[in-house]
């Protein structure tokens, strides 16, 4: 039986990936304007900026002239953080809820790793009685 919060964690996926969709459908079907851009950027390619370009155009160029790859990077991971943030709101045990994400899930590691330093300091020194 799901209790309110994995309900609520499983409608949030689905409302996400289905925003997700309507973003991904605008950018690369609907959107005109980015597209002109992006053409303008690979026809004219100016060697040094023309006297009467605005800062809004200068910004555009140089955003359009990024890679993709760090396209990809700029929004895959805050995507994908979300994604597995609401994807684990559908989880039974609350407290595994957020694990996923890359700072809580440092911050875990870091500290089982302060822990396991701890206990093994502690077992080395106690002593070994022998009898």
């Amino acid at each position: 039986m799901m209790n309110f919060r994995q309900r609520m964690g499983w409608i949030g996926v689905g409302l996400y990936l289905l925003a997700s969709a309507a973003v991904f459908y605008y950018v690369f079907e609907i959107n005109e304007t980015y597209n002109k851009l992006a053409l303008e950027h690979i026809q004219q390619h100016p060697k040094e900026p023309q006297e009467g370009t605005t800062w809004t155009h200068s910004l555009k160029v140089r955003l359009l002239s990024l890679p993709f790859w760090l396209w990809t990077i700029i929004f895959l991971i805050p995507y994908l953080q979300m994604f597995l943030f609401l994807y684990s709101c559908t989880r039974a045990d609350p407290k595994t809820v957020g694990y996923c994400i890359i700072p809580i899930c440092l911050a875990v590691i870091c500290n089982r790793h302060q822990t396991f330093v701890k206990a093994s300091n502690q077992i080395s020194r106690l002593q070994l009685i022998d009898t």
